[in-house]
């Protein structure tokens, strides 16, 4: 860690430095937010100044590198979607063993979140980490595509899910490790975006491929993108990804913050509020996009494929040229009103799909899903990173909020299935808005800002 030396003042080393960083006593929730003071330790504000271990100006290199790794991941994880249905539906399995095989994936999925992010924070190699991940993702696509059998596609989805539990963590820890916690609003605001972009050639791409070469194709490309992968990933330049940036906590920062320990840390209650709305938003918005499936398919069969493909596409268009704006607007307004915008969309949206009728115009009422995905996107992680700073445990937090999420949407098509069968979609559609509201007003009444005051 480099010091103040010589004659420089302060003053003149922020000017060598860029910024200047004030680094709290404990993490905001568990002493002061832009809101208020929580706990009793008063807040010291050190500044900190760069040295060799704090990459405030990462290379071109590594900034590029992050942004086609997210790219290129996009389209690995693309081929593990309604892709898997559709390939093992072709190789003459049942729909009760292919429901088993996505049942035990999503269990491990929300099982490993928290296991996942504490791993990635015991990390000392973020872009270690993320090349192992990606090495298991290509082997169970390897395995889907050369041999579909029970237990081989089962250990390829446990697989899976296990990577991707380590894969989501890993790109906004090397986010916050080379850029810092000032850059990282508008950081994730480009990662949004190149994800989207990525998601959306590759459904297209993909979707070419199985129609002319058959479903085994798109689990073959899947694996062959892992070449291009690793290049991306290759090109982020190791020690420009400083760790304990990357783990939410700087190399220097007030002992106070480390001694409030995890515990300490899960009691929070900005964290706990923030996972509690994060569970309501995903009970509400987990089953709207596969409910507006069931509904076209029943009023416009004929151009049901077509009005749901662009029900995907649509919001990720809007993810791609919005999420740079919010994530720069989150660095200006704060956190809360950006995370407001995106919990205000969802009941709008629910409420529109109870009443619209037109299937054509259910392709309009997808606008809200893109600005609700950007939204979402950016300041959930960005709240994380904000409640764990200094802690060190900002992965393992990731994965808690993570298992929330996981919790509210697995939920939610089993919900929203009852209504449907029991009272029709638009009773269901407008029970999902009913909970997609309460979420809003919880973030309105509960949710605190967690922008450090002196961010």
């Amino acid at each position: 860690m480099a010091r103040l030396q010589g004659s420089w003042s302060a003053d003149d080393v922020e000017r060598f430095a860029g910024r200047r960083v004030s680094v709290p006593a404990t993490a905001p929730g568990l002493a002061e937010t832009a809101e208020g003071r929580v706990g009793e330790p008063p807040e010291q504000h050190v500044p900190f100044i760069a040295g060799e271990s704090e990459p405030l100006h990462p290379s071109r290199d590594s900034l590029r590198g992050l942004d086609w790794f997210i790219f290129f991941l996009a389209d690995v994880q693309t081929g593990f979607g309604p892709f898997i249905s559709v390939y093992l539906t072709s190789q003459k399995w049942t729909q009760v063993d292919i429901g088993l095989v996505l049942s035990v994936a999503g269990l491990v999925s929300l099982v490993a979140q928290v296991p996942g992010g504490a791993l990635v924070d015991a990390a000392r190699s973020e872009r270690l980490v993320a090349g192992f991940a990606l090495g298991g993702v290509a082997a169970a696509a390897l395995a889907y595509a050369t041999w579909p059998i029970f237990p081989v596609v089962l250990s390829a989805a446990v697989l899976h899910a296990l990577a991707s539990c380590v894969l989501g963590p890993c790109i906004i820890a090397m986010s916050l490790g080379l850029v810092g916690h000032a850059a990282l609003g508008e950081r994730l605001g480009r990662n949004a975006r190149f994800a989207a972009i990525g998601n959306g050639l590759a459904a297209a791409a993909m979707g070419a491929s199985g129609y002319l070469f058959g479903p085994r194709s798109v689990f073959l490309v899947t694996a062959a993108l892992f070449v291009p992968t690793m290049l991306a990933l290759s090109r982020i330049k190791p020690k420009e990804v400083d760790p304990e940036w990357a783990h939410g906590g700087p190399p220097e920062v007030d002992i106070k913050a480390r001694q409030a320990g995890l515990p300490t840390l899960l009691r929070s209650r900005p964290l706990l509020i923030l996972a509690l709305c994060a569970l309501l938003f995903h009970l509400a918005n987990g089953s709207m996009l596969p409910l507006v499936g069931s509904v076209v398919t029943m009023r416009a069969s004929a151009s049901a494929t077509i009005i749901i493909a662009a029900c995907i596409v649509v919001p990720q268009l809007v993810v791609a040229l919005l999420s740079p704006r919010v994530g720069l607007k989150t660095e200006v307004l704060g956190r809360r009103p950006m995370l407001l915008l995106a919990f205000f969309a969802l009941p709008i949206r629910g409420l529109l799909f109870a009443t619209v009728s037109n299937p054509y115009a259910l392709v309009a009422v997808q606008l809200l899903d893109g600005i609700t995905a950007a939204a979402m996107g950016i300041t959930v992680p960005l709240m994380i990173a904000d409640l764990t700073r200094g802690t060190g445990h900002f992965n393992l937090v990731q994965g808690v909020v993570a298992t929330a999420v996981g919790i509210g949407a697995s939920i939610s098509p089993t919900l929203a299935g009852y209504l449907t069968d029991h009272y029709g979609s638009s009773a269901a559609f407008f029970g999902l808005a009913l909970i997609a509201s309460l979420a809003f007003a919880a973030v309105w009444s509960l949710m605190p800002e967690t922008k450090p005051a002196s961010h």
